[in-house]
Protein backbone atom coordinates (compact mmCIF):
# COMPACT_ATOMS: atom_id res chain seq x y z
CA UNK A 1 0.00 0.00 0.00
CA UNK A 2 1.21 3.49 -0.66
CA UNK A 3 1.82 6.20 1.57
CA UNK A 4 -0.60 8.16 0.36
CA UNK A 5 -3.21 5.12 0.74
CA UNK A 6 -2.08 4.80 4.52
CA UNK A 7 -2.53 8.39 5.25
CA UNK A 8 -5.74 8.09 3.23
CA UNK A 9 -7.09 5.41 5.59
CA UNK A 10 -5.36 7.03 8.47
CA UNK A 11 -7.75 9.86 8.16
CA UNK A 12 -10.94 7.93 7.43
CA UNK A 13 -10.53 6.14 10.30
CA UNK A 14 -10.25 9.79 12.43
CA UNK A 15 -13.28 10.54 10.69
CA UNK A 16 -15.22 8.10 12.96
CA UNK A 17 -13.92 9.89 16.51
CA UNK A 18 -15.50 12.86 17.93
CA UNK A 19 -14.29 16.04 17.42
CA UNK A 20 -13.60 17.02 21.54
CA UNK A 21 -11.07 13.51 21.03
CA UNK A 22 -9.28 14.50 18.24
CA UNK A 23 -9.04 17.49 19.75
CA UNK A 24 -7.46 16.72 23.19
CA UNK A 25 -5.47 14.26 21.53
CA UNK A 26 -4.34 17.54 19.28
CA UNK A 27 -3.53 19.18 22.39
CA UNK A 28 -1.37 16.24 23.98
CA UNK A 29 0.61 16.20 21.09
CA UNK A 30 1.29 19.23 20.37
CA UNK A 31 2.37 19.71 24.72
CA UNK A 32 4.96 17.03 23.59
CA UNK A 33 5.86 19.16 20.81
CA UNK A 34 6.51 22.56 22.57
CA UNK A 35 8.68 20.02 25.33
CA UNK A 36 10.89 18.27 22.93
CA UNK A 37 13.30 20.37 20.45
CA UNK A 38 11.69 20.02 17.14
CA UNK A 39 12.13 22.53 13.88
CA UNK A 40 8.53 23.52 14.24
CA UNK A 41 9.17 24.60 17.75
CA UNK A 42 11.73 26.42 16.43
CA UNK A 43 10.24 28.11 13.94
CA UNK A 44 7.00 29.04 15.81
CA UNK A 45 9.41 30.50 18.34
CA UNK A 46 11.37 32.38 15.45
CA UNK A 47 8.19 33.87 14.60
CA UNK A 48 6.58 35.19 17.29
CA UNK A 49 10.63 36.64 18.81
CA UNK A 50 10.39 38.17 15.17
CA UNK A 51 6.45 39.32 15.36
CA UNK A 52 5.90 40.15 19.33
CA UNK A 53 9.35 41.37 20.35
CA UNK A 54 8.19 43.80 23.26
CA UNK A 55 6.53 40.92 24.80
CA UNK A 56 7.76 38.99 27.93
CA UNK A 57 9.19 35.98 27.48
CA UNK A 58 6.98 34.24 29.58
CA UNK A 59 4.10 35.60 27.29
CA UNK A 60 5.96 34.33 24.19
CA UNK A 61 6.53 31.12 25.05
CA UNK A 62 2.78 30.30 26.36
CA UNK A 63 1.65 31.43 23.07
CA UNK A 64 4.15 29.32 21.34
CA UNK A 65 3.05 26.24 23.45
CA UNK A 66 -0.40 27.62 22.68
CA UNK A 67 0.26 27.67 18.57
CA UNK A 68 1.60 24.03 18.39
CA UNK A 69 -1.61 22.34 20.04
CA UNK A 70 -3.64 24.04 18.15
CA UNK A 71 -1.18 23.13 14.69
CA UNK A 72 -1.45 19.32 16.28
CA UNK A 73 -5.92 19.75 15.86
CA UNK A 74 -5.67 20.77 12.66
CA UNK A 75 -3.91 17.94 11.34
CA UNK A 76 -5.97 15.73 13.34
CA UNK A 77 -9.20 17.33 12.48
CA UNK A 78 -8.58 16.40 8.81
CA UNK A 79 -10.15 13.56 9.56
CA UNK A 80 -13.63 14.65 9.76
CA UNK A 81 -13.10 17.64 7.78
CA UNK A 82 -12.10 15.66 4.94
CA UNK A 83 -13.85 12.71 5.23
CA UNK A 84 -17.15 13.08 6.83
CA UNK A 85 -20.19 14.44 4.62
CA UNK A 86 -20.02 17.92 3.78
CA UNK A 87 -23.42 17.93 5.92
CA UNK A 88 -22.10 16.75 8.69
CA UNK A 89 -19.25 19.13 7.98
CA UNK A 90 -21.54 22.08 8.41
CA UNK A 91 -23.19 21.04 11.21
CA UNK A 92 -19.38 21.64 13.33
CA UNK A 93 -19.80 25.19 12.71
CA UNK A 94 -21.59 27.23 15.57
CA UNK A 95 -21.71 30.34 14.88
CA UNK A 96 -20.71 33.20 11.78
CA UNK A 97 -19.38 36.58 12.55
CA UNK A 98 -20.63 39.05 9.69
CA UNK A 99 -22.11 36.34 7.46
CA UNK A 100 -24.08 39.39 5.98
CA UNK A 101 -21.03 40.69 4.67
CA UNK A 102 -20.79 37.39 2.17
CA UNK A 103 -24.04 37.20 1.28
CA UNK A 104 -23.79 41.07 0.26
CA UNK A 105 -20.78 39.64 -2.03
CA UNK A 106 -22.63 37.04 -3.20
CA UNK A 107 -25.89 39.00 -4.06
CA UNK A 108 -23.71 41.63 -5.74
CA UNK A 109 -23.15 39.26 -9.04
CA UNK A 110 -19.68 40.07 -9.65
CA UNK A 111 -17.27 37.48 -8.27
CA UNK A 112 -15.94 37.73 -5.05
CA UNK A 113 -12.20 37.46 -4.11
CA UNK A 114 -11.88 35.64 -0.52
CA UNK A 115 -8.66 35.96 1.31
CA UNK A 116 -7.82 33.12 3.74
CA UNK A 117 -5.08 33.24 5.98
CA UNK A 118 -3.47 30.01 7.87
CA UNK A 119 -5.66 31.14 10.70
CA UNK A 120 -7.83 28.28 12.43
CA UNK A 121 -9.87 25.41 10.47
CA UNK A 122 -9.13 26.69 7.08
CA UNK A 123 -10.04 23.65 5.66
CA UNK A 124 -13.62 24.32 7.01
CA UNK A 125 -13.89 27.77 5.54
CA UNK A 126 -13.97 26.07 1.44
CA UNK A 127 -16.94 23.76 2.80
CA UNK A 128 -19.17 26.21 4.01
CA UNK A 129 -18.56 28.86 0.59
CA UNK A 130 -18.91 26.02 -1.62
CA UNK A 131 -22.79 25.45 -0.54
CA UNK A 132 -23.57 28.90 -1.34
CA UNK A 133 -21.69 29.81 -4.41
CA UNK A 134 -19.63 28.46 -7.04
CA UNK A 135 -15.72 28.34 -5.40
CA UNK A 136 -12.29 28.42 -6.72
CA UNK A 137 -9.40 28.25 -5.63
CA UNK A 138 -5.79 27.94 -6.24
CA UNK A 139 -3.33 25.77 -4.10
CA UNK A 140 0.56 25.47 -4.02
CA UNK A 141 1.09 21.32 -5.21
CA UNK A 142 2.31 19.41 -1.84
CA UNK A 143 6.04 18.40 -1.98
CA UNK A 144 4.71 14.72 -1.81
CA UNK A 145 3.55 14.49 -5.39
CA UNK A 146 1.98 11.57 -4.27
CA UNK A 147 0.01 13.20 -2.02
CA UNK A 148 -1.49 15.85 -3.85
CA UNK A 149 -4.50 13.33 -5.45
CA UNK A 150 -5.36 12.68 -2.12
CA UNK A 151 -5.61 15.92 -0.77
CA UNK A 152 -7.81 17.40 -4.03
CA UNK A 153 -10.48 14.52 -3.94
CA UNK A 154 -10.90 15.17 -0.23
CA UNK A 155 -11.31 18.57 -0.27
CA UNK A 156 -13.18 18.46 -3.80
CA UNK A 157 -16.57 16.62 -2.02
CA UNK A 158 -17.29 20.02 -1.19
CA UNK A 159 -18.16 21.22 -4.82
CA UNK A 160 -15.05 23.77 -4.99
CA UNK A 161 -12.65 23.54 -7.68
CA UNK A 162 -9.02 23.45 -6.54
CA UNK A 163 -5.98 24.83 -9.47
CA UNK A 164 -2.35 24.22 -8.69
CA UNK A 165 -0.80 28.19 -8.47
CA UNK A 166 0.58 27.60 -12.03
CA UNK A 167 0.13 29.36 -15.57
CA UNK A 168 -2.90 27.14 -16.17
CA UNK A 169 -4.15 27.43 -12.70
CA UNK A 170 -3.64 30.98 -12.51
CA UNK A 171 -5.90 31.50 -16.10
CA UNK A 172 -8.43 28.91 -15.01
CA UNK A 173 -9.39 31.55 -11.69
CA UNK A 174 -9.45 34.39 -13.77
CA UNK A 175 -11.68 33.10 -16.08
CA UNK A 176 -13.99 31.60 -13.16
CA UNK A 177 -13.90 35.14 -11.52
CA UNK A 178 -15.15 36.90 -15.23
CA UNK A 179 -17.86 34.14 -14.79
CA UNK A 180 -18.74 35.33 -11.48
CA UNK A 181 -17.11 33.02 -9.10
CA UNK A 182 -15.86 33.07 -5.47
CA UNK A 183 -12.06 32.60 -5.94
CA UNK A 184 -10.34 31.78 -2.47
CA UNK A 185 -6.42 32.39 -1.75
CA UNK A 186 -4.45 31.30 1.27
CA UNK A 187 -2.16 34.55 0.53
CA UNK A 188 0.37 34.45 3.60
CA UNK A 189 2.51 31.79 2.10
CA UNK A 190 6.26 32.81 0.24
CA UNK A 191 5.37 32.89 -3.34
CA UNK A 192 8.60 30.59 -5.04
CA UNK A 193 8.44 33.16 -7.89
CA UNK A 194 7.54 36.75 -8.25
CA UNK A 195 6.78 38.61 -5.27
CA UNK A 196 7.15 41.43 -3.50
CA UNK A 197 8.84 42.17 -0.01
CA UNK A 198 5.94 44.09 2.06
CA UNK A 199 5.35 44.43 6.01
CA UNK A 200 3.85 41.56 8.17
CA UNK A 201 4.02 42.04 11.71
CA UNK A 202 6.52 45.08 11.27
CA UNK A 203 8.92 42.80 9.24
CA UNK A 204 9.62 42.56 5.50
CA UNK A 205 7.90 39.10 4.02
CA UNK A 206 7.82 37.85 0.72
CA UNK A 207 4.49 38.56 -0.35
CA UNK A 208 2.49 37.05 -3.52
CA UNK A 209 1.34 40.02 -5.91
CA UNK A 210 -1.21 37.85 -7.73
CA UNK A 211 -4.16 38.85 -5.71
CA UNK A 212 -3.23 42.27 -6.07
CA UNK A 213 -3.34 41.73 -9.85
CA UNK A 214 -6.87 39.91 -9.17
CA UNK A 215 -8.53 42.60 -7.19
CA UNK A 216 -6.90 45.37 -9.52
CA UNK A 217 -8.26 43.97 -12.79
CA UNK A 218 -12.52 43.14 -11.48
CA UNK A 219 -14.69 44.97 -9.24
CA UNK A 220 -15.28 42.20 -7.56
CA UNK A 221 -16.14 42.29 -3.57
CA UNK A 222 -13.09 41.97 -1.65
CA UNK A 223 -13.57 39.60 1.88
CA UNK A 224 -11.31 37.96 4.51
CA UNK A 225 -12.81 34.97 6.32
CA UNK A 226 -11.35 32.57 8.98
CA UNK A 227 -12.90 29.76 10.89
CA UNK A 228 -11.79 29.92 14.54
CA UNK A 229 -11.18 26.53 16.65
CA UNK A 230 -13.99 26.62 19.81
CA UNK A 231 -11.95 25.18 23.10
CA UNK A 232 -13.03 21.83 24.43
CA UNK A 233 -13.88 20.44 20.65
CA UNK A 234 -16.88 22.45 21.09
CA UNK A 235 -17.18 23.41 17.06
CA UNK A 236 -16.31 26.06 14.90
CA UNK A 237 -16.96 29.58 14.63
CA UNK A 238 -16.52 31.43 11.33
CA UNK A 239 -15.29 34.89 11.02
CA UNK A 240 -16.05 37.39 7.45
CA UNK A 241 -14.72 40.67 7.40
CA UNK A 242 -14.21 42.94 4.33
CA UNK A 243 -11.09 43.91 2.76
CA UNK A 244 -9.55 47.19 2.55
CA UNK A 245 -9.77 48.86 -1.25
CA UNK A 246 -6.04 49.54 -1.12
CA UNK A 247 -5.49 46.29 -1.76
CA UNK A 248 -6.70 46.83 -5.77
CA UNK A 249 -3.65 49.68 -5.63
CA UNK A 250 -1.92 49.65 -8.89
CA UNK A 251 1.52 49.58 -6.95
CA UNK A 252 2.61 45.96 -5.55
CA UNK A 253 3.85 46.88 -2.91
CA UNK A 254 1.37 48.90 -1.66
CA UNK A 255 -1.32 46.32 -2.56
CA UNK A 256 0.86 43.47 -0.81
CA UNK A 257 1.16 45.71 2.21
CA UNK A 258 -2.72 46.11 2.02
CA UNK A 259 -3.24 42.59 2.34
CA UNK A 260 -0.81 41.71 4.99
CA UNK A 261 -2.03 43.97 7.02
CA UNK A 262 -5.65 42.52 7.08
CA UNK A 263 -4.37 39.29 7.30
CA UNK A 264 -2.22 40.44 10.49
CA UNK A 265 -5.23 42.22 11.82
CA UNK A 266 -7.21 38.61 11.66
CA UNK A 267 -4.36 36.84 13.48
CA UNK A 268 -4.40 39.35 16.28
CA UNK A 269 -7.70 38.32 17.16
CA UNK A 270 -6.58 34.73 18.09
CA UNK A 271 -2.63 34.68 17.50
CA UNK A 272 -2.79 31.03 19.40
CA UNK A 273 -4.20 29.83 16.14
CA UNK A 274 -2.33 30.67 13.23
CA UNK A 275 0.20 29.17 12.08
CA UNK A 276 3.73 30.36 13.38
CA UNK A 277 5.12 26.70 12.96
CA UNK A 278 5.59 28.04 9.03
CA UNK A 279 8.66 29.87 8.10
CA UNK A 280 7.29 32.81 6.75
CA UNK A 281 10.71 35.13 6.47
CA UNK A 282 12.93 32.65 5.16
CA UNK A 283 13.57 34.78 2.30
CA UNK A 284 14.97 37.70 2.77
CA UNK A 285 15.98 40.91 0.48
CA UNK A 286 19.49 41.02 -0.56
CA UNK A 287 22.07 41.01 2.35
CA UNK A 288 19.39 39.77 5.08
CA UNK A 289 20.38 36.71 6.48
CA UNK A 290 17.39 34.09 7.02
CA UNK A 291 16.61 34.59 10.74
CA UNK A 292 15.77 30.99 11.32
CA UNK A 293 19.25 30.59 10.75
CA UNK A 294 20.25 33.61 13.14
CA UNK A 295 18.34 32.18 16.03
CA UNK A 296 19.21 29.38 18.51
CA UNK A 297 17.45 27.69 21.24
CA UNK A 298 18.89 28.78 24.90
CA UNK A 299 17.27 28.77 28.51
CA UNK A 300 13.51 28.29 27.20
CA UNK A 301 13.33 30.21 24.10
CA UNK A 302 15.38 31.75 21.10
CA UNK A 303 18.07 34.26 21.27
CA UNK A 304 20.48 35.58 18.19
CA UNK A 305 23.45 33.23 17.19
Amino acid sequence: MSRAALIEQLLRLLAHLPLPLLHAWGALAGTLAALIPNSARHTARVNIELCFPDRSIACKQTLARCSLRESAKALLELGPLWHRHPQQVLRLIRDVEGGEILDAAIANGRGMLIVAPHLGAWELLQVWVAKRTSLHALYRPPRQTDLEELINRARGRSGAHFWPARPTGVRAVYRALHAGAAIGILPDQQPPGEGVFAPFFGIPAKTMTLFGKLAARSRAPIVLGWAERLAYGQGYRLHWDRVDVAVRDPDPIRAATALNRAIETAVRQQPCQYQWSYRRFSRRPDGERNPYHAYRSQRGWVTPV
